[in-house]
């Protein structure tokens, strides 16, 4: 079993990534000067932020491509991608909707804060994230010779953004994973029984999933591990490092990770890894990445974005 000291929790995404904006306009800001307006509004949205994307954590494939994205575009010049975790951009972004400030975060789909608020992306012309992209399964060489049960209900493991998006959802408003896991399982036993054809029950096999503690790999990682729990596996669940979560799996230190996002977000651990793991295919597919806004700002496009001064 994956047992190192420094297995610890994570970083994001994927799913999709996006940089997401949010803010508003009060009769007071109205009466600002234009002259340096974002788009042709009123605000100044890039000063108001103080050139300032809220991150998550350093090395997140979110926040190495809003990266690329402050050194391809003159409308970012001299802007920070301010790094920090999870859990507490989600925080900073619904803070700053319930008092209609401002704020830029980095963001993916699927993820619960597209359900709970309105956001829109921005355009992305000159392609700096991409196009959609799919949620991979990735095992260590051997699971299905070892494991064939296990190997083959991980090879038939699909859903979609919205049955994500409900796991996710019901965790964010306060669900145990484990709970919300076992009530999207109890709810769709239609699509978890196409996932388990052909699939024996085993007594007490132990097996080991790696994940990045981001909302999308909690929500899969709990649903995959109360399936497999019901045939009788023992699972164990261990959050860790984006990068050492790929490095696992590759060196047969863990069984499986259910968080391979391509081909941007982990293109290059993918090209890094590819030979030494086995790619089972995609389990979700049209996850995005790019910079987005809520619904309430006047701006359309990274263009519109002004750069420091």
């Amino acid at each position: 079993m994956f047992n190192l000291n420094w297995k610890k929790a994570g970083l994001v995404a994927g799913l999709s990534l996006s940089l997401v904006a949010a803010g508003c306009s009060s009769d007071d800001e109205s009466s600002k000067d234009t002259s340096s307006s974002d788009k042709g509004g009123d605000v100044n949205y890039s000063e108001e932020v103080d050139y300032t994307i809220t991150g998550i954590e350093p090395g997140a494939g979110v926040v190495k491509t809003s990266e690329k994205a402050v050194k391809k575009y003159d409308s970012l010049k001299g802007w920070t991608v301010q790094t920090s975790s999870s859990g507490a951009m989600a925080t900073a972004l619904g803070e700053a909707i319930e008092n209609e400030e401002p704020i830029i975060v980095t963001g993916w789909q699927p993820h619960w804060m597209f359900s709970k608020y309105d956001l829109k992306y921005l355009k992305d012309p000159k392609g700096v994230f991409g196009e959609d992209e799919t949620i991979n399964t990735m095992v260590r060489k051997g699971l299905k010779e070892d494991m064939p049960n296990a190997n083959k209900l991980l090879d038939q493991f699909a859903w979609t953004t919205e049955d994500m998006n409900a796991v996710m959802l019901n965790i964010a408003n306060g669900s145990d994973p484990a709970d919300a896991a076992a009530k999207w399982v109890e709810s769709n036993q239609d699509k978890v029984s196409e996932w388990t054809k052909g699939v024996e029950k085993v007594d007490g096999k132990e097996i080991e999933l790696v994940y990045v503690e981001w909302d999308s790999a909690v929500a899969s990682n709990n649903v995959v591990k109360n399936v497999l729990e019901n045939f009788g596996f023992k699972v164990t669940l261990t959050p860790i490092d984006n990068a050492i979560m790929w490095k696992s799996v590759a060196n047969g230190e863990a069984d499986a990770m259910l968080a391979g996002w391509l081909p941007v977000t982990h293109g290059d651990l993918y090209a890094q890894y590819k030979d030494q793991l086995v790619n089972l295919g995609e389990s979700l597919s049209g996850a995005n990445i790019g910079l987005a806004v809520p619904a309430y700002m006047d701006v359309d496009s990274i263009k519109d974005l002004k750069p420091a001064e």
